[in-house]
Protein backbone atom coordinates (compact mmCIF):
# COMPACT_ATOMS: atom_id res chain seq x y z
CA UNK A 1 0.00 0.00 0.00
CA UNK A 2 1.49 3.05 -1.04
CA UNK A 3 1.11 6.43 1.16
CA UNK A 4 0.25 9.49 -0.37
CA UNK A 5 -0.15 13.07 0.70
CA UNK A 6 -1.19 16.43 -1.27
CA UNK A 7 0.55 19.67 -0.50
CA UNK A 8 -1.84 22.37 -1.30
CA UNK A 9 -5.47 22.21 -1.03
CA UNK A 10 -6.73 24.64 -3.49
CA UNK A 11 -9.75 23.65 -5.91
CA UNK A 12 -7.26 21.12 -8.01
CA UNK A 13 -5.06 20.22 -4.73
CA UNK A 14 -8.87 19.17 -3.26
CA UNK A 15 -9.73 17.20 -6.16
CA UNK A 16 -5.80 14.91 -6.36
CA UNK A 17 -6.81 14.24 -2.34
CA UNK A 18 -10.19 12.82 -3.54
CA UNK A 19 -8.76 10.59 -6.36
CA UNK A 20 -6.20 9.63 -3.89
CA UNK A 21 -8.70 7.99 -1.85
CA UNK A 22 -10.70 6.22 -4.91
CA UNK A 23 -7.01 4.74 -6.62
CA UNK A 24 -6.38 0.81 -5.70
CA UNK A 25 -3.24 0.29 -3.57
CA UNK A 26 -3.64 4.18 -2.30
CA UNK A 27 -3.87 5.18 1.37
CA UNK A 28 -4.13 8.91 1.52
CA UNK A 29 -1.99 9.92 4.73
CA UNK A 30 -2.17 13.47 4.97
CA UNK A 31 -2.80 17.03 3.57
CA UNK A 32 -1.47 20.43 4.17
CA UNK A 33 -2.04 23.99 2.93
CA UNK A 34 -0.89 27.31 4.36
CA UNK A 35 -4.55 28.55 5.17
CA UNK A 36 -5.46 27.06 8.17
CA UNK A 37 -8.70 27.36 7.88
CA UNK A 38 -8.74 25.47 4.60
CA UNK A 39 -6.40 22.35 6.04
CA UNK A 40 -8.63 21.97 8.53
CA UNK A 41 -11.77 21.83 6.29
CA UNK A 42 -10.05 19.42 3.62
CA UNK A 43 -8.31 17.34 6.47
CA UNK A 44 -11.96 16.33 7.78
CA UNK A 45 -13.62 16.17 4.68
CA UNK A 46 -11.19 13.30 3.95
CA UNK A 47 -10.51 12.08 7.17
CA UNK A 48 -6.85 12.50 7.53
CA UNK A 49 -4.50 14.57 9.13
CA UNK A 50 -4.21 18.01 8.04
CA UNK A 51 -0.80 19.98 8.42
CA UNK A 52 -0.16 23.78 7.80
CA UNK A 53 3.91 22.95 7.79
CA UNK A 54 4.84 20.70 4.78
CA UNK A 55 7.77 19.26 6.99
CA UNK A 56 6.09 18.32 9.58
CA UNK A 57 3.72 16.58 7.21
CA UNK A 58 6.41 14.93 5.46
CA UNK A 59 8.35 13.78 8.72
CA UNK A 60 5.09 12.69 10.49
CA UNK A 61 3.41 10.74 7.55
CA UNK A 62 5.94 9.53 5.90
CA UNK A 63 4.38 9.56 2.20
CA UNK A 64 5.55 7.75 -0.52
CA UNK A 65 4.81 10.24 -3.03
CA UNK A 66 2.97 13.45 -3.36
CA UNK A 67 0.95 15.97 -4.89
CA UNK A 68 2.33 19.35 -5.16
CA UNK A 69 -0.67 22.31 -6.02
CA UNK A 70 0.76 25.20 -4.39
CA UNK A 71 1.14 28.58 -6.06
CA UNK A 72 3.56 28.43 -9.08
CA UNK A 73 6.46 30.54 -7.28
CA UNK A 74 6.40 27.78 -4.05
CA UNK A 75 6.66 24.67 -6.97
CA UNK A 76 10.68 25.19 -6.80
CA UNK A 77 10.55 25.12 -2.50
CA UNK A 78 8.55 23.17 -1.67
CA UNK A 79 9.43 20.35 -4.48
CA UNK A 80 12.72 20.38 -3.56
CA UNK A 81 11.68 19.75 0.31
CA UNK A 82 9.83 16.35 -0.84
CA UNK A 83 12.36 15.43 -3.03
CA UNK A 84 15.13 15.62 -0.37
CA UNK A 85 13.38 13.25 1.29
CA UNK A 86 13.70 10.70 -1.52
CA UNK A 87 9.63 11.28 -1.49
CA UNK A 88 8.47 10.54 -5.39
CA UNK A 89 6.77 13.89 -6.58
CA UNK A 90 3.69 14.97 -8.75
CA UNK A 91 3.86 19.31 -9.40
CA UNK A 92 1.38 20.46 -10.76
CA UNK A 93 1.99 22.44 -14.29
CA UNK A 94 4.13 24.51 -14.76
CA UNK A 95 7.23 22.40 -13.26
CA UNK A 96 8.77 25.82 -11.70
CA UNK A 97 8.95 29.63 -12.19
CA UNK A 98 12.08 29.13 -13.78
CA UNK A 99 13.89 27.29 -16.27
CA UNK A 100 16.78 27.36 -13.82
CA UNK A 101 14.81 26.45 -11.00
CA UNK A 102 12.83 23.59 -13.32
CA UNK A 103 16.73 22.43 -14.14
CA UNK A 104 17.87 22.10 -10.67
CA UNK A 105 15.08 20.14 -9.25
CA UNK A 106 15.06 17.64 -12.37
CA UNK A 107 19.03 17.44 -11.22
CA UNK A 108 17.72 17.00 -7.31
CA UNK A 109 14.92 14.18 -8.36
CA UNK A 110 17.69 12.03 -10.15
CA UNK A 111 20.80 12.26 -7.17
CA UNK A 112 17.58 11.46 -5.16
CA UNK A 113 16.77 8.61 -7.60
CA UNK A 114 13.12 9.60 -7.51
CA UNK A 115 10.01 9.94 -10.18
CA UNK A 116 9.34 13.73 -11.20
CA UNK A 117 6.03 13.50 -12.99
CA UNK A 118 3.97 17.15 -14.44
CA UNK A 119 0.22 17.73 -13.81
CA UNK A 120 0.04 18.11 -18.08
CA UNK A 121 -3.30 16.76 -17.68
CA UNK A 122 -5.32 16.86 -21.31
CA UNK A 123 -2.12 14.61 -22.40
CA UNK A 124 -4.84 12.71 -20.00
CA UNK A 125 -8.65 13.69 -21.69
CA UNK A 126 -9.73 10.31 -23.31
CA UNK A 127 -10.13 12.40 -26.58
CA UNK A 128 -6.59 13.69 -27.04
CA UNK A 129 -5.33 9.88 -26.29
CA UNK A 130 -7.96 8.76 -29.57
CA UNK A 131 -6.86 11.56 -31.59
CA UNK A 132 -3.24 10.74 -30.57
CA UNK A 133 -3.54 7.45 -31.61
CA UNK A 134 -5.82 8.02 -34.70
CA UNK A 135 -2.83 10.34 -36.10
CA UNK A 136 -0.30 7.64 -35.44
CA UNK A 137 -2.05 5.53 -37.27
CA UNK A 138 -2.35 7.99 -40.53
CA UNK A 139 -5.71 8.71 -40.64
CA UNK A 140 -5.15 12.27 -40.89
CA UNK A 141 -2.16 11.83 -43.24
CA UNK A 142 0.69 13.97 -43.75
CA UNK A 143 -0.26 16.87 -41.14
CA UNK A 144 -0.03 20.68 -41.97
CA UNK A 145 -1.68 22.34 -39.03
CA UNK A 146 -2.51 22.31 -35.68
CA UNK A 147 -4.85 24.62 -34.10
CA UNK A 148 -5.66 25.13 -30.30
CA UNK A 149 -8.17 27.11 -28.86
CA UNK A 150 -8.49 27.89 -24.88
CA UNK A 151 -10.58 30.48 -24.16
CA UNK A 152 -11.90 31.26 -20.51
CA UNK A 153 -13.27 34.07 -18.32
CA UNK A 154 -11.11 35.38 -15.72
CA UNK A 155 -9.40 33.33 -13.39
CA UNK A 156 -9.03 35.21 -9.74
CA UNK A 157 -7.11 32.61 -8.37
CA UNK A 158 -3.77 33.09 -10.69
CA UNK A 159 -1.60 35.84 -9.34
CA UNK A 160 1.67 35.35 -10.16
CA UNK A 161 1.33 33.99 -13.95
CA UNK A 162 -0.38 34.99 -17.32
CA UNK A 163 -2.49 33.25 -19.94
CA UNK A 164 0.76 31.69 -21.49
CA UNK A 165 2.00 30.13 -18.17
CA UNK A 166 -1.74 29.54 -16.72
CA UNK A 167 -3.44 28.17 -19.56
CA UNK A 168 -1.36 28.16 -23.54
CA UNK A 169 1.23 25.88 -21.15
CA UNK A 170 -1.62 22.96 -21.75
CA UNK A 171 -1.57 23.56 -25.34
CA UNK A 172 1.97 24.07 -26.01
CA UNK A 173 2.46 20.35 -24.29
CA UNK A 174 -0.24 18.55 -26.33
CA UNK A 175 1.48 20.41 -29.73
CA UNK A 176 4.72 18.75 -28.59
CA UNK A 177 2.67 14.94 -27.65
CA UNK A 178 1.42 15.25 -31.22
CA UNK A 179 4.17 16.43 -32.87
CA UNK A 180 6.94 14.35 -31.98
CA UNK A 181 9.43 16.28 -34.14
CA UNK A 182 11.42 19.55 -33.45
CA UNK A 183 10.06 22.77 -33.65
CA UNK A 184 12.70 25.38 -35.20
CA UNK A 185 10.43 28.69 -34.62
CA UNK A 186 8.02 30.15 -32.65
CA UNK A 187 6.02 33.82 -32.47
CA UNK A 188 3.48 35.03 -29.88
CA UNK A 189 1.46 38.22 -29.64
CA UNK A 190 0.27 39.12 -26.39
CA UNK A 191 -2.20 41.87 -24.76
CA UNK A 192 -2.51 42.86 -21.56
CA UNK A 193 -5.94 44.33 -19.87
CA UNK A 194 -6.96 43.30 -16.95
CA UNK A 195 -3.59 43.18 -16.10
CA UNK A 196 -1.00 45.59 -16.21
CA UNK A 197 2.13 43.30 -15.44
CA UNK A 198 0.98 40.00 -17.31
CA UNK A 199 -0.25 39.46 -20.39
CA UNK A 200 -3.92 38.35 -20.61
CA UNK A 201 -4.41 37.43 -24.67
CA UNK A 202 -1.78 35.43 -26.12
CA UNK A 203 -2.03 34.07 -30.06
CA UNK A 204 0.96 32.00 -30.89
CA UNK A 205 2.27 30.45 -33.91
CA UNK A 206 4.57 27.17 -34.05
CA UNK A 207 6.86 25.92 -37.29
CA UNK A 208 7.84 22.57 -37.37
CA UNK A 209 10.52 21.34 -39.00
CA UNK A 210 8.26 18.84 -41.20
CA UNK A 211 6.77 22.17 -42.39
CA UNK A 212 3.68 21.86 -39.91
CA UNK A 213 1.92 24.83 -38.40
CA UNK A 214 1.23 25.10 -35.03
CA UNK A 215 -1.20 27.21 -34.12
CA UNK A 216 -2.37 28.85 -30.27
CA UNK A 217 -5.60 30.86 -29.21
CA UNK A 218 -5.35 31.56 -25.81
CA UNK A 219 -7.07 34.18 -23.36
CA UNK A 220 -8.80 34.75 -20.06
CA UNK A 221 -11.15 37.16 -21.47
CA UNK A 222 -14.09 35.44 -22.82
CA UNK A 223 -17.26 34.92 -20.45
CA UNK A 224 -17.21 31.36 -21.66
CA UNK A 225 -15.30 28.36 -21.61
CA UNK A 226 -13.56 27.19 -25.03
CA UNK A 227 -11.32 23.87 -25.47
CA UNK A 228 -11.17 22.94 -28.69
CA UNK A 229 -8.15 21.16 -31.08
CA UNK A 230 -8.10 20.33 -34.52
CA UNK A 231 -5.41 18.67 -36.92
CA UNK A 232 -5.62 19.64 -40.75
CA UNK A 233 -4.18 16.83 -43.05
CA UNK A 234 -4.10 15.75 -46.55
CA UNK A 235 -6.53 12.72 -45.61
CA UNK A 236 -9.00 14.84 -43.79
CA UNK A 237 -9.62 16.81 -40.67
CA UNK A 238 -9.60 15.60 -37.18
CA UNK A 239 -12.03 17.98 -34.61
CA UNK A 240 -12.00 17.62 -30.73
CA UNK A 241 -14.03 19.06 -28.27
CA UNK A 242 -12.08 18.84 -25.34
CA UNK A 243 -14.72 19.33 -22.71
CA UNK A 244 -17.13 17.10 -23.82
CA UNK A 245 -14.67 14.65 -24.92
CA UNK A 246 -15.79 14.38 -28.58
CA UNK A 247 -13.99 13.86 -31.70
CA UNK A 248 -15.22 13.82 -35.15
CA UNK A 249 -13.20 12.91 -38.76
CA UNK A 250 -13.91 14.89 -41.99
CA UNK A 251 -12.93 13.39 -44.78
CA UNK A 252 -11.37 14.46 -47.92
CA UNK A 253 -12.96 12.63 -50.87
CA UNK A 254 -9.99 13.78 -53.00
CA UNK A 255 -7.03 12.50 -50.80
CA UNK A 256 -4.73 9.59 -51.56
CA UNK A 257 -5.48 5.92 -50.54
CA UNK A 258 -3.74 5.16 -47.31
CA UNK A 259 -2.38 1.92 -48.89
CA UNK A 260 -1.59 4.44 -52.46
CA UNK A 261 1.65 5.97 -51.34
CA UNK A 262 2.41 7.26 -54.67
CA UNK A 263 -0.82 9.13 -54.76
CA UNK A 264 -0.91 12.96 -55.19
CA UNK A 265 -3.05 15.05 -53.51
CA UNK A 266 -4.88 17.07 -56.50
CA UNK A 267 -7.47 19.06 -54.08
CA UNK A 268 -10.01 19.51 -51.20
CA UNK A 269 -13.44 17.65 -51.03
CA UNK A 270 -16.07 17.06 -48.92
CA UNK A 271 -16.19 13.33 -47.78
CA UNK A 272 -17.74 11.26 -45.12
CA UNK A 273 -18.07 12.27 -41.32
CA UNK A 274 -17.42 9.96 -39.05
CA UNK A 275 -18.25 10.12 -35.38
CA UNK A 276 -15.08 8.55 -33.24
CA UNK A 277 -16.17 6.39 -30.39
CA UNK A 278 -14.42 7.82 -27.10
CA UNK A 279 -14.75 5.64 -24.05
CA UNK A 280 -14.96 8.85 -21.47
CA UNK A 281 -12.99 8.93 -17.92
CA UNK A 282 -11.93 11.94 -15.70
CA UNK A 283 -8.72 13.16 -17.00
CA UNK A 284 -7.29 13.45 -13.25
CA UNK A 285 -7.82 10.23 -12.58
CA UNK A 286 -6.08 9.09 -15.68
CA UNK A 287 -3.01 11.31 -14.75
CA UNK A 288 -2.84 10.68 -10.84
CA UNK A 289 -3.27 6.38 -11.68
CA UNK A 290 -0.33 6.69 -14.16
CA UNK A 291 1.99 8.59 -11.19
CA UNK A 292 1.09 5.87 -8.95
CA UNK A 293 1.78 2.95 -11.52
CA UNK A 294 5.00 4.91 -12.34
CA UNK A 295 6.41 4.88 -8.90
CA UNK A 296 5.05 1.20 -8.22
CA UNK A 297 6.93 -0.28 -11.45
CA UNK A 298 10.01 2.34 -11.77
CA UNK A 299 8.87 3.34 -15.04
CA UNK A 300 9.05 7.06 -16.23
CA UNK A 301 5.33 8.69 -15.88
CA UNK A 302 3.76 10.12 -19.06
CA UNK A 303 4.42 13.79 -18.18
CA UNK A 304 8.11 13.58 -16.86
CA UNK A 305 10.07 16.68 -15.25
CA UNK A 306 12.05 16.49 -18.61
CA UNK A 307 8.84 17.08 -20.50
CA UNK A 308 7.44 20.05 -18.13
CA UNK A 309 10.82 21.54 -18.07
CA UNK A 310 10.36 21.99 -22.13
CA UNK A 311 7.03 23.28 -22.31
CA UNK A 312 7.98 26.22 -19.71
CA UNK A 313 11.19 26.62 -22.15
CA UNK A 314 8.59 27.64 -24.61
CA UNK A 315 5.97 29.13 -23.03
CA UNK A 316 8.80 31.67 -21.64
CA UNK A 317 10.24 32.20 -25.27
CA UNK A 318 6.27 32.67 -26.05
CA UNK A 319 6.29 35.75 -23.61
CA UNK A 320 9.41 37.06 -24.16
CA UNK A 321 8.51 36.87 -28.24
CA UNK A 322 5.30 38.84 -27.52
CA UNK A 323 7.37 40.98 -25.75
CA UNK A 324 10.05 41.96 -28.35
CA UNK A 325 7.61 41.81 -30.89
CA UNK A 326 9.72 39.24 -33.06
CA UNK A 327 9.87 35.12 -33.73
CA UNK A 328 12.34 33.12 -31.88
CA UNK A 329 14.54 30.77 -33.31
CA UNK A 330 14.30 27.19 -31.31
CA UNK A 331 16.78 24.87 -33.77
CA UNK A 332 19.20 23.02 -31.65
CA UNK A 333 17.20 23.07 -28.26
CA UNK A 334 15.64 19.95 -26.80
CA UNK A 335 11.83 20.04 -27.95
Amino acid sequence: MLKAAVIGTGSIGRNHARLYRTIQGVRLVGIADANPQVAAQVGARENVPHYTDVVALLDEQKPDLVSIAVPTGLHYEVGAQVIERGVHVMVEKPITKTVEQGEALLQLAKRKGVILAVGQIERFNPAVMELRRRLIEGMAGRIYKIVAQRLSPYPTRISDAGVVIDLASHDIDLMRYLMPEPIVRIYGETLQSINSDREDLFNGLIRFASGAIGVLDTNWMTPTKVRRLSVTGARGFLECDLLSQQLFFYENDNAPSQWDTLSVLRGVSEGNILGIRIQRHEPLDAELTDFVAAVRDGRPPMVTGEDGLETLRLALHFVRSGAAGHPVAIAGERT
